[in-house]
This record gives structure tokens, sequence and C-alpha cells, in this order.
């Protein structure tokens, strides 16, 4: 764990996570879009045009950030690459070439192209086993790899982490990361952390909460992989949000928080007509 304070300047932060590039349905550059060899041209056809969905959502949001103010931190917490899906046999993969993920990744850090960069550890079957996949980016473009950040911008105190657990049930989807504020709480009264946050990041579970207590909001950020992994569509029944957050912080620490959600037409699911 390890603090980082950015200070007394407008502050634009934006934080992605669980990109899952070289997935099929994950966030994927222009370049790499439809590389795939399949026999089941609907299901190319279909995850081609999420690819290109999903990626011309992120660029025109991003790009309409950068029109308003220049992007000053960007944080990924997690799961910025998908890793080499052995459980399915690499079958979901555009590549299994984690060398090429981490390509796609850094193509994602030069479009937001911000000032500070800041990568957070994901989950080890995605990022690596024996391996930090998501520290080689980092020393590839020279920034910061935490298991764990606290930053403070502008006396503006946030607790930013990737893995949280998750919930079943649409009422309890509040309940794992209000555990997660509360410890987070009781470290700092243990003083084996910075002061206790304003505000408390998770994310890997693909839904977007967030609750405020009056002295601390607590959130899951959604995910930037759109459907379409064997795992969800076969095992889960919770619907996933796609889209990322930014934070304004002005010099005096005022916060305006942005959702950028996106809704792609491709990956509605549609009945099969049998007549």
């Amino acid at each position: 764990m390890s603090s980082n304070i950015i200070c007394k300047r407008d502050i634009r932060m934006v934080i992605l996570s669980d990109e899952h590039c070289g997935h099929l349905s994950g966030l994927t550059p222009p370049e790499y879009q439809g590389k795939f060899i399949t026999e089941n041209v609907a299901k190319h056809n279909k995850l081609t045009q999420i690819e290109k969905e999903l990626w011309n959502f992120f660029e025109t949001r991003i790009h309409q950030l950068q029109k308003e103010k220049k992007i000053d931190v960007l944080v990924n917490n997690g799961d910025f690459l998908d890793g080499d899906g052995f459980r399915s046999g690499g079958t979901e993969q555009l590549t299994t070439d984690r060398n090429h993920q981490v390509s796609m990744c850094k193509k994602i850090v030069e479009l937001v192209n911000a000032n500070t960069n800041i990568i957070v550890a994901g989950t080890a079957y995605h990022t690596g086993e024996n391996e930090d996949w998501e520290e080689v980016l980092a020393n590839e473009i020279d920034c910061k790899f935490e298991s764990h950040a606290h930053l403070d911008i502008n006396t503006v105190r946030f607790d930013i982490k990737h893995h949280v657990g998750s919930a079943s049930v649409p009422h309890t989807r509040y309940t794992p990361i209000a555990r997660e504020a509360l410890w987070s709480k009781l470290w700092a009264g243990q003083e084996l952390t910075p002061k206790s946050p304003h505000y408390l990041i998770r994310s890997h579970v693909h839904y977007f909460t967030y609750t405020d207590d009056g002295n601390m909001i607590a959130m899951t950020t959604p995910a930037l992989q759109a459907f379409g992994s064997k795992y969800g569509s076969r095992r889960c029944s919770g619907i996933p949000t796609v889209g990322f957050v930014s934070f304004d912080i002005n010099q005096h620490g005022f916060v305006n928080m942005r959702k950028h959600m996106a809704y792609l037409p491709a990956q509605v699911a549609r009945a099969t007509t049998i007549r």
C-alpha cells in the first residue's frame, strides 16, 4: 500500500477497469478488431460489431473529456488484460499472447494521454498467476503499479483496489461494497493506512453500485468489457454495467463525479424465430 499526493490545482481523474484486452468482447483498439478465426460467421460478425461499438463509445467519451479539460490522472483499477484464457482453452481470446495484450493496453493509455498513470493489480487468473503482466505494462510506460492505491488529491482521499465480493441478488449488491467501506475505516482507525477515505473505489464485479453514508462514498465501477464471455453468459444472472467513471477535483477540494455508461446495440440478445 502506498499514498500518492496530488495537490492544489484543478485535477481531472479518469478511472477505468476490467477492459480485458485480448478477449473477444474486451476493449479492443481498431487495429485488433475482428482478428480471430471462427467457423461461426454470425458469432464472428456480432463480436466484431461489439468490439467496434465499445471502442467508439470509449474513444468518443475520452475525446469529449479531453476537449473540456486535459486528463491529469488515469487510474486503471485491474484486469487491464484478459490473459491466456486457459480455462476455456483460449477459445475466447483474440490473442493469448500477453505481449500483444499489453500492446493493446498501451494504445488505451496513449489515447487517454494523462499526465500521471497508475495501474492497480487485477485478478491473477487474467493478469498472471506467476507473473504480473500489468506490472510489465507499468514498467513499459514508466508508471506506478500498486496492489492497493491511496490517493490524496487536493485533500480529497481515495482508497482504490480491484477486488471486491459479488452478490447474486439485486438488493444485496450494496453489501460487499459497504463491507469494504467499514473495513477501510477500521484500517484507518488502527493507523495502518492513511486517514479514512472520502471515496472508496472497487471494481472486478462488472457492475456499478454507489452508496453514501455522509462521510464516505463507496462504489464499484462499471467494466469496459462488453457482454460475451462464456462465464458471464452461461453462469451469471445479474446485469453488467459497461462504462467508466471520472472525477473533477478542484483546488478547493470540491468533487464532481460523472458516470459514463455505454449502450451497445450489438450486444442485445435476439430471439431465434422458428416457423
